[in-house]
């Protein structure tokens, strides 16, 4: 059985991704689609808005064969760790293609961008680092390099955001030599960021968006839902009383900010340059985590880099931490959240050729990355009222979902 992978964070799972999942699977010509997705915390430093076995679910009833766990080490980071820990997680177990929507849609333009970039990456570091010490964003510096070296073409906009973490899962699979065909397709529709719901397909953004300010499904946030999706959205907020989002976090963040020694902040993963002065300075004004957000905001630390630390804080994560998945060239277990029967058929060949473990329930002995993770899990869980939350965390321990479809 051949294997598709894609790389996916369903915060929720709609109609653009069953597009996506449907395109995948006849450019591919797979007999498993696989998605590996990330857990609690997302890429862009936000709360999933349902924990991540209920986005499985919805995953699994509407076309996924098998859904993986990105671990959290790769899960909120920027684009180059963060395809570094999927494509090497697709990788273990035995994709032969990988399949990702992009603005570009054509992936001759990944591949020559990236003999591009490696043959004039010395330029595009050295614009990158000016860049950075003249206290400009990471995003426009990042531009501006790759500009110089003529990567901001209409062929290949690194400006793009979906155009940016294709460019970084094709240069993975090329840096590691990893026998894995690269395939895009074209977005449709709607723009990653864009803010309204104006057809059947929607960008997560907008959903969101219109979700918390309704607070329920209306008949306009449905329409750009599968139903299973709807399903899962309705049944988890039943159970937990809530769909999680950052306001939610707010009073436990800002106390551990204000209850931590300087040292200790400066020691979590992306407090750099002094940040940890401002972020305590700023913990004592903010009544909200909008507020927070807005006072802390400059044209270097953005909104996006800002959440992705703030995660860190709530979860603990260090330097150190992150820096052992940075050094390693490879993912130590791979961890199976569900699968569908073509799943569990394709697994049962699959796992014989593994070198390393597959598991489903966490299991902290094996790996100190699985530290991690249950730290994730134990932040993400945090807001929920004990009896709720201790429900929700034996979750973890449980063998991986199968659904019969």
């Amino acid at each position: 059985m051949d294997a598709c992978g894609l790389i996916v964070e369903y915060n929720p799972f709609h109609n653009g991704h069953v597009y996506h999942l449907q395109q995948a699977k006849k450019v591919s010509g797979a007999d498993c689609m696989i998605a590996v997705m990330s857990g609690s915390f997302l890429q862009r430093g936000e709360p999933a808005i349902i924990d991540k076995f209920h986005r499985t679910k919805a995953a699994l009833a509407t076309g996924i064969d098998i859904v993986v766990e990105l671990p959290y080490p790769y899960a909120v980071q920027s684009s180059d760790m963060f395809a570094k820990g999927s494509v090497l997680t697709l990788n273990r177990i035995g994709v032969s293609s990988i399949c990702f929507g992009s603005e570009s849609g054509e992936i001759s333009h990944f591949t020559r961008s990236c003999q591009t970039f490696r043959d004039k990456e010395i330029i595009y570091k050295e614009t990158l680092h000016n860049n950075l010490d003249e206290g400009i964003s990471f995003p426009e510096a990042s531009k501006d390099a790759y500009q110089k070296i003529g990567l901001t073409s209409a062929d290949m906009d690194l400006s793009k955001p979906n155009n940016i973490l294709g460019f970084s899962y094709v240069k993975t699979i090329l840096d590691y030599k990893l026998p894995i065909n690269p395939l895009t397709i074209k977005r449709t529709k709607s723009g990653y960021h864009d803010q309204d719901i104006t057809g059947s397909i929607a960008s997560a953004t907008s959903i969101r968006k219109k979700l918390f300010a309704a607070g329920t499904l209306t008949d306009e946030i449905k329409s750009a839902l599968p139903e299973e999706t709807i399903h899962q959205l309705n049944t988890y907020r039943t159970s937990a009383s809530t769909w999680h989002t950052w306001e939610y976090y707010f009073d436990l963040l800002q106390y551990r900010v204000l209850t931590m020694p300087a040292d200790v902040l400066a020691s979590i993963h992306g407090v750099d340059e002094g940040l940890e002065h401002r972020i305590r300075k700023t913990a004592r004004e903010a009544t909200t985590f909008q507020e927070w957000m807005e006072k802390l905001k400059t044209k270097r630390y953005t909104w996006t880099r800002l959440q992705r630390t703030f995660v860190h804080i709530l979860t603990n994560t260090t330097k150190n931490d992150v820096m052992y998945a940075k050094d390693i060239s490879h993912v130590p277990y791979v961890r199976l959240l569900g699968m569908t029967k073509i799943g569990q058929a394709y697994l049962n060949k699959q796992k014989k050729q593994m070198d390393v473990p597959l598991i489903s329930g966490l299991n902290r002995s094996m790996d100190s990355m699985l530290h991690l993770e249950e730290r994730a899990s134990n932040a993400y869980y945090s807001i929920l009222p004990p009896k709720k939350r201790n429900l929700f965390h034996r979750q973890e321990l449980q063998p991986p979902i199968i659904i019969e479809k």
